[in-house]
């Protein structure tokens, strides 16, 4: 297994722990912090995350980063989400969010553009690294395609990063040259 690849797994997993970490803290509300490595520790055993002894160090290291990032907040020896972790939280939901993709591909293709300024660089690195998650295709730097309806989740994606104007969702009844696309989409027709 090369470098690239380890790095990868070990963010893949600091993003499952920070995806869980926050849920965590939004289904109780306010949480002691006792309370919390219980939820989240199971919820890791499920998913066979981690060996168990390095469990609790990592719920207290991913707690610690979140803390330090404005995620979470202590509030009389509560942990609560504040409202930047509230848009985190819906930003990696969306990232683990299925679309459905129905039996049938109904021929038209998805392109969402966009044209972020260089003042909101993060942004649109966010937006290019979320969609290349979700499945999109990159034709361009600022220019993506996708076969199936995600018209909802593209709204609460523009909604969450406050750049509803800056990112336009199109439904595009022909692609010239598509051949490449159908047959990474797996697309009959």
């Amino acid at each position: 297994m090369g470098t690239k690849e380890i790095e990868s797994r070990k963010r893949k997993r600091r993003g499952d722990l920070k995806l869980m970490v926050l849920q965590s803290i939004m289904a109780a509300g306010l949480l002691r912090v006792a309370a919390l490595a219980p939820n989240v520790i199971g919820a890791m055993g499920k998913m066979g995350l981690l060996p168990s002894k390095q469990q609790a160090n990592s719920i207290h290291n991913a707690r610690r980063r979140l803390v330090a990032e404005g995620l979470l907040v202590y509030k009389d020896n509560n942990l609560c989400v504040t409202e930047r972790g509230e848009r985190a939280l819906r930003l990696l939901e969306i990232k683990n969010y299925p679309i459905k993709k129905p039996r049938r591909w109904d021929g038209r293709w998805r392109v969402l553009i966009f044209d972020i300024p260089e003042r909101k660089k993060r942004v649109r690195e966010q937006v290019r690294r979320t969609l290349h998650t979700i499945g999109f295709i990159r034709l361009q730097d600022s220019v993506w395609l996708y076969p199936y309806d995600c018209e909802d989740i593209i709204t609460l994606f523009k909604a969450d990063l406050g750049v509803g104007r800056e990112i336009l969702y199109m439904i595009v009844d022909t692609l010239e040259y598509d051949t490449p696309y159908r047959k990474h989409f797996a697309l009959k027709g």
